[in-house]
């Protein structure tokens, strides 16, 4: 083709744009061949001078102010002139312009965000990230036009989501990049709250979950209200999200408020249940999940004073977690050690706590004053 932008939806000032909006939820610029303003791109297309093209472009947007497609087209090309010049700072100013006449138009996104990454700001690749996540979202939520099959309106669909997938890949990498690459917690969690709507299902969900959990907790902006309402929103848009599941299941687990308990229960149950630890391909990562949730379960349990349960799941906690997941490990066989220690089997009780006395961890100290309580009571014994 002559021109990059014969290529995505019209904003033509007439009935043929009217009724095409009906349809169409990704912008395409489209300039009518034969009109002065294509005569006068192929004018600009042939002139090899940058300079010279770059002064014709700007007098391209004055001369055709009234026609939006033919400006926000004029402001595209203008903005690629600068990012190929270096002028990085104009250029994401003209590309922001073409945005106004075209605001969902994946192309457009996309260049901004690559011109945003060259300037290494993070705000404005998760803006034009998330803007395109909510455009690539909308290709199938479209209404079906009167008179258009069912098999020619879902055959449309499939080919606009074929055409914009490049994009919507692009943009949604982008915006897990910027989060990854974000120092500051309060900026990060800011962008992750724009990523997670904007791609629901996206590919880096976990890994965004984790950063949430992250950047919410105890070390960074120890907000646990907002840590618990992200969680809920997750599982709102994916009800077998392990990270969410895990999150909700250990706040709740370790809040003492009345309900709490059956909460976390809740929560692990289901984190267990979506994990499939048990399935021959299960892999790390699903097991340690499986066993958090054991773990979390026995030490509800223990709470409820239900010690023989709590023995149960915390057993099956530390199959799973053993050589995959050291901290959780430990937490169950301390767990382990104090149910025994309960139910007076003492020998059992010694033989978990010497195993997590040797495991640095949180749970190391109390295992070996526990221990220490447990030969004490066994030399008693004797």
């Amino acid at each position: 083709m002559r021109r990059s932008f014969i290529l995505v939806t019209a904003v033509f000032l007439s009935l043929t744009f009217l009724s095409m909006q009906a349809i169409a939820q990704v912008d395409r610029i489209v300039i009518a061949a034969g009109t002065d303003e294509d005569k006068a791109l192929t004018v600009i297309g042939n002139e090899q001078d940058p300079q010279k093209k770059l002064a014709m472009y700007e007098e391209f947007v004055q001369k055709f102010s009234a026609n939006p497609a033919a400006v926000a087209y004029g402001d595209w090309q203008i903005s690629q002139a600068y990012q190929a010049s270096g002028d990085l700072t104009k250029a994401l100013d003209y590309g922001d312009k073409a945005l106004v006449g075209s605001p969902h138009n994946l192309d457009i996104l996309v260049s901004q965000a690559s011109i945003a990454q060259q300037l290494k700001n993070n705000a404005k690749i998760m803006d034009y990230a998330a803007k395109g996540g909510q455009v690539c979202q909308s290709i199938a939520k479209q209404p079906k036009p009167d008179g258009m099959s069912d098999e020619e309106f879902a055959k449309n669909i499939n080919d606009e989501k074929t055409a914009a997938q490049s994009n919507c890949d692009f943009l949604e990498t982008s915006g897990f990049n910027a989060i990854a690459g974000e120092n500051d917690p309060k900026a990060r969690m800011a962008e992750i709250e724009q990523f997670t709507p904007a791609f629901p299902d996206s590919k880096f969900g976990d890994q965004v979950s984790n950063y949430a959990m992250y950047t919410l907790g105890p070390g960074q902006l120890n907000d646990q209200a907002r840590l618990v309402a992200y969680g809920e929103k997750i599982l709102a848009t994916n009800p077998n999200s392990p990270t969410a599941l895990l999150l909700l299941a250990n706040y709740y687990g370790d809040d003492s408020k009345p309900g709490s308990v059956a909460k976390a229960i809740t929560y692990s149950e289901k984190l267990i249940e979506v994990s499939k630890a048990d399935a021959p391909d299960a892999d790390k990562a699903h097991k340690i999940y499986a066993g958090v949730g054991h773990n979390t379960i026995g030490f509800a349990d223990l709470k409820q004073e239900k010690t023989a349960a709590a023995i149960t799941e915390l057993k099956a906690a530390a199959e799973l977690l053993k050589g995959q997941e050291d901290q959780q490990y430990a937490r169950a066989l301390y767990g382990l050690g104090f149910a025994y220690g309960k139910l007076n089997k003492l020998t059992e009780a010694r033989d978990v706590l010497t195993q997590a006395a040797a495991i640095q961890s949180p749970w190391q100290s109390m295992s070996k004053d526990l221990l220490a309580k447990v030969n004490g009571a066994r030399a008693k014994g004797k």
